[in-house]
């Protein structure tokens, strides 16, 4: 990866980073993204979990999972596990998880097994074949996970393949209007492209991350190309989170889509 190109600004989180532009090298990516998760990656972005899609967003208010008992569930970027958990409390048959990171699948066992369950549980990057069943899932899902792809359509291929017939994808990440705006002297200001799609490479403290923002019908576009329809797209903060939040990040939020979820179904 060419770590001499453009300087720019970039959203993480909540907020405002410099970022260097880069050159696409999927194995690198994967590289420097598996080390991020597999050392500081929690303790530098936390993490994301059911009931919770991402920033202000939740599915006690939603409700895009509906009843999962009996159901075989997959997610893809299971982290620490506290995604499996919550759906395997509700009675899901069948936990199956997914991560680029062989330190964030002993943290999701440790957690599981110290809740009193269990989950298959495989170490690879999501756009890879790597042993999961076909026409087998329920649902599949992802928290605040898909957006480190470095391959969308493939990805969203795979997934495809993992559902049964009329099997429900569910899915958040930022918002990417979020992506491109700061609060500057009390006001938003636009800080990059909403069309820039390039990779950027992320420096924060010891840790290297590397990503892309991509636009919402990148994504509305790949899930249509799989075979999937769109059921619900859920970009609204819900105000009672927000409540509990001060700081620019909630004043944000009130302004504009900080995280989006859709649910698809398979057809």
């Amino acid at each position: 990866m060419d770590k001499s190109s453009v300087q720019r600004t970039n959203m993480i989180g909540g907020g405002e980073v410099s970022a260097i532009s880069i050159d696409v090298d999927n194995r690198s990516i994967h590289e420097t993204n598996s080390l991020f998760w597999d050392t500081k990656g929690n303790d530098v972005l936390g993490a994301t979990a059911l009931p919770f899609y991402g920033a202000f967003v939740s599915e006690e208010k939603c409700q895009l999972f509906g009843e999962v008992s009996g159901k075989k569930m997959l997610e893809i970027g299971c982290g620490s596990g506290q995604s499996l958990q919550y759906l395997g409390e509700r009675k899901a048959s069948e936990l199956w998880g997914v991560d680029l990171s062989e330190n964030q699948i002993e943290k999701t066992k440790q957690h599981l097994a110290a809740c009193g369950l269990s989950a298959t549980l495989i170490c690879s990057p999501m756009e890879e074949k790597c042993g999961i069943p076909e026409d087998y899932f329920d649902f599949v899902y992802s928290i605040y996970a898909v957006g480190w792809t470095t391959d969308l359509e493939r990805t969203f291929r795979q997934i495809a393949s993992y559902l049964k017939k009329d099997g429900v994808f569910i899915f958040s990440w930022s918002h990417p209007i979020h992506k491109c705006v700061a609060p500057e002297h009390d006001r938003l200001v636009f800080k990059k492209c909403y069309f820039d799609e390039s990779w950027y490479s992320v420096t924060l403290g010891e840790s290297t991350l590397t990503l892309s923002d991509r636009k919402l019908s990148t994504y509305v576009n790949a899930l249509a190309k799989e075979g999937f329809v769109i059921e619900q797209m859920i970009e609204e903060s819900d105000d009672e989170i927000m409540q509990s939040s001060n700081g620019d990040f909630a004043k944000k939020a009130k302004m504009l889509p900080v995280t989006f979820v859709i649910k698809a179904r398979k057809l």
